[in-house]
C-alpha cells in the first residue's frame, strides 16, 4: 500500500465507520449527560444562562438532537439527516457559546469545531456500505425492477 494511492472502497467505508462510530458516541455521551444528569430542566435553564433564545425548547431539543442523532451515526440508521442535525447543533454553540472564548478547549471552539467538521464530512459523503443505510441501500436497489431492454430492428 503506497501512501500516495487512492483508498480502495473498502478502505474508505472503514474510516466511514470508524469516524461515525466514534464522532456518534461522543453525541451519545453529550446528550446523554443532558437528558439523564441534567434532565431538561437544567438543560433549559443552563441554555438560559447562554443567551439562547427560548431556552426551555431549544434546551431539550438539543439534548434529544445529540442523544438519538449520536445513536443514528452509531448504528449508521439516517445519517445524512442526523449529521445535518448535529452540524447544526455544533455552528450555533460554536457561534453562541464557544467563539468568544478563542480558539482552544476547554471553552473555546477546537471541540465543537472538530465536531463540525467531523459531521459535515458525514453528512456529504454518507453512512458508507458498513451501516444500516448501507444495508438497506443494497436491499433496495436489488427489489428495483430493471427495465427490459428493448432493441429496435431494422425493417427489410
Amino acid at each position: 500500500m503506497s501512501v500516495f494511492n487512492a483508498p480502495s472502497r473498502r478502505q474508505i467505508d472503514i474510516g466511514l465507520a470508524f469516524l461515525r462510530v466514534v464522532v456518534g458516541a461522543i453525541f451519545v455521551a453529550h446528550g446523554g449527560q443532558k437528558l439523564f444528569v441534567f434532565g431538561f430542566d437544567g438543560v433549559a435553564g443552563a441554555f438560559g444562562q447562554m443567551g439562547i433564545p427560548m431556552a426551555g425548547i431549544i434546551g431539550p431539543f438539543v439534548a434529544l438532537v445529540e442523544f438519538f442523532g449520536g445513536l443514528a451515526l452509531v448504528t449508521g440508521l439516517l445519517t445524512r439527516i442526523a449529521s445535518l442535525g448535529l452540524l447544526s447543533t455544533m455552528v450555533v454553540a460554536i457561534l453562541k457559546v464557544h467563539l468568544p472564548n478563542g480558539f482552544f478547549a476547554p471553552t473555546g471552539i477546537e471541540f465543537p469545531l472538530s465536531l463540525l467538521g467531523s459531521t459535515a464530512m458525514i453528512a456529504l459523503t454518507g453512512a458508507g456500505s458498513l451501516s444500516l443505510d448501507g444495508i438497506i441501500a443494497r436491499r433496495v436497489s436489488k427489489k428495483t425492477v430493471q427495465p427490459k431492454r428493448v432493441e429496435l430492428r431494422k425493417a427489410a
